[in-house]
């Protein structure tokens, strides 16, 4: 599990999801790019908060991941917003998408990252949250930040 760790270099993650939603599985799938869109991410020029995974015809689809274009790429740049592939086994796929239509979830990207040097996605089958969650949420994390401050107060 520590070798595992250190293998994994984390690019961007996606707060908002977890605020968003309530994670219910995650998956970790590779994800179908150009050269010089994995150069681009080796520089840390990747974006997933407005990002979606969709499902369609037994494959999954990254929509809305913005990979900057690299700076000494010219002409073999691609478009910063196209639908990229996402490489998973159809076993999972077909799981993923009976979930999906069941119960009323969506696919959320989690976190983009490099794991033994490939270019990984953490997707997180999720279900919306209420306002009233996000509060509750919100309430509880403040409580938690409060005991910690009184905690060092009390050191101090």
């Amino acid at each position: 599990m520590a070798e595992d760790n250190k293998a994994r270099k984390l690019v961007a993650n996606n707060k908002k999801a977890y605020h968003d939603y309530f994670i219910e599985e995650k998956y970790e799938a590779g994800i179908e790019l150009f050269g010089t869109e994995v150069k681009s991410i080796r520089q840390g020029k990747c974006s997933i908060k407005e990002a979606w995974v969709t499902i369609d015809k037994g494959e999954a689809f990254i929509n809305g991941m913005n990979i900057s274009p690299y700076e000494k790429g010219n002409i073999f740049n691609k478009d910063p917003l196209r639908v990229k592939r996402l490489l998973l086994h159809k076993a999972e796929i077909r799981k993923i998408d009976q979930q999906k239509m069941t119960a009323g979830y969506t696919l959320v990207p989690l976190e983009v990252y490099f794991k033994n040097g490939r270019v990984k996605v953490e997707i997180g089958l999720a279900r919306g949250k209420k306002l009233y969650d996000k509060r509750a949420d919100m309430a509880k994390k403040d409580q938690q930040r409060e005991a910690m401050r009184d905690f060092r107060q009390s050191f101090k």
